[in-house]
């Protein structure tokens, strides 16, 4: 019987242990198991209906359509009485306001609507949605310690990530549960000494073309968590 109660013990222990020496590459490889476990995002080609709201301004929704294998990345984004379309089919950029491409210089301006905005929304929405497999892209430095850290109630097991300085400056902190490796908060710093940056809270997996992508996007300040928007996923499917 005491032979059995240590051998429990130990096994658990074991458990424990393995949990507690998890690298950070270790963490990443399950994180993407449990969001990608077919490895389907490299060919993705989706469609995916995002709103979001803030208590500041009125709703916007952006369809976005990605086609990773052929390059192509198109947004139409519609707010107040616009419909922007910006369009990068393999580097070639094509821009619309309500459906034509004759748009005044002044019009462009007041509204943001350049290739140069288009080339940051793809970098932007291919980005956090194709979260954490992103994560194995060059330039990305992942922290080989793994922290345990409770966030808003809940443990989790964080991994930090830092770039390059040709890809970014910024300091990210990637939430995991630590039981099924969901991807449940992301955090990021612009300088960490200052608190500035953001989080976001991440919640309801949707399946698009195998691939488990948060539903709902949440977003607040780090310093004083002041409410900033909420990104909702609405449909989703595959092109």
């Amino acid at each position: 019987m005491i032979r059995y109660f240590f051998l429990s013990i130990s096994l658990l222990l074991s458990v424990s242990l393995s949990s507690q020496e998890l690298t950070g590459e270790q963490l990443l490889e399950k994180a993407i198991s449990y969001h990608d476990p077919e490895d389907n995002w490299s060919t993705f080609k989706g469609k995916m209906l995002i709103e979001m709201k803030n208590p500041k301004g009125s709703p916007r929704s952006t369809v976005v359509e990605m086609k990773l294998p052929s390059n192509y990345f198109k947004t139409t984004v519609k707010k107040d009485n616009y419909t922007i379309e910006s369009e990068l089919d393999n580097g070639e950029c094509t821009l619309k306001l309500n459906g034509s491409t004759s748009i005044f210089p002044k019009i462009k301006d007041s509204l943001n609507i350049s290739c140069e905005r288009a080339k940051m929304m793809k970098n932007y929405y291919t980005y956090l949605y194709g979260l954490p497999m992103k994560l194995k892209d060059p330039g990305t430095n992942i922290d080989s310690k793994v922290i345990k850290k409770t966030f808003k109630g809940k443990e989790y097991l964080v991994l930090k990530a830092g770039y390059d300085k040709e890809v970014g400056s910024d300091t990210w902190y990637f939430y995991f549960d630590p039981k099924t490796y969901a991807m449940e908060v992301y955090q990021f710093f612009h300088d960490e000494s200052k608190n500035d940056g953001e989080y976001i809270l991440l919640s309801e997996m949707i399946n698009v073309n195998g691939i488990k992508i948060p539903k709902v996007r949440k977003w607040y300040y780090n310093k004083g968590d002041v409410f900033l928007a909420t990104d909702n996923l609405r449909k989703a499917n595959s092109l």
